[in-house]
């Protein structure tokens, strides 16, 4: 009897080691859906970078520069006097804003918004104002162009801002207070 149970057992596992297949990905649709939400990112980013050529080529007073976060920028009011010191992080800034769309249609005013005080790259804001302050020193307004995934991005506000919709910001850094 034992020899038996030990002779299928081993039968048994002899037989069922011999084809070895290797694992599938069992989800072979959340690869597609990542390319092609990847490929549409790319085109969104593309249109709003042409949009954004467009909104400067518009602008006669201002002279806009491009960053590495992919936002462009220009001074409305350059404060030449100032000690040249930008915010950094764990500097304490305090700032008004507002925000319009690339048609320069107001969507929100400073007194809608209020004076934003904060601790540069060490509390939660969206992305556009975090880096945007980083771009003026004391008493310096900007005029900011963001791209949709630096503001709102696929969700908008729920109110006046789009889903995916590149903003106009224009902030005015009103006080700095160094770490």
């Amino acid at each position: 009897m034992f020899r038996t149970l030990f002779l299928s057992l081993f039968i048994f596992g002899v037989l069922s080691c011999q084809n070895l297949e290797p694992r599938r990905p069992i989800n072979k649709k959340k690869q597609v859906f990542l390319k092609e939400s990847a490929k549409r990112n790319k085109n969104i980013i593309a249109i709003e970078q042409l949009l954004f050529r467009q909104a400067i080529e518009k602008e006669e007073k201002l002279s806009f520069e491009n960053t590495p976060l992919g936002f462009w920028y220009a001074y409305q009011k350059n404060n030449t006097n100032s000690d040249g010191n930008y915010p950094k992080k764990g500097d304490r800034v305090t700032f008004k804003y507002r925000i319009e769309d690339l048609r320069d249609n107001l969507l929100y005013d400073e007194k809608e918004l209020g004076d934003v005080s904060f601790f540069v790259d060490q509390e939660d804001l969206i992305p556009a104002l975090r880096e945007g302050v980083k771009y003026l020193r004391l008493g310096e307004i900007g005029v900011f162009l963001f791209p949709s995934y630096l503001c709102y991005g696929y969700q908008g506000d729920g109110e006046k801002i789009g889903i995916n919709q590149p903003l106009r910001f224009t902030i005015e850094l009103l006080k700095l207070e160094k770490n």
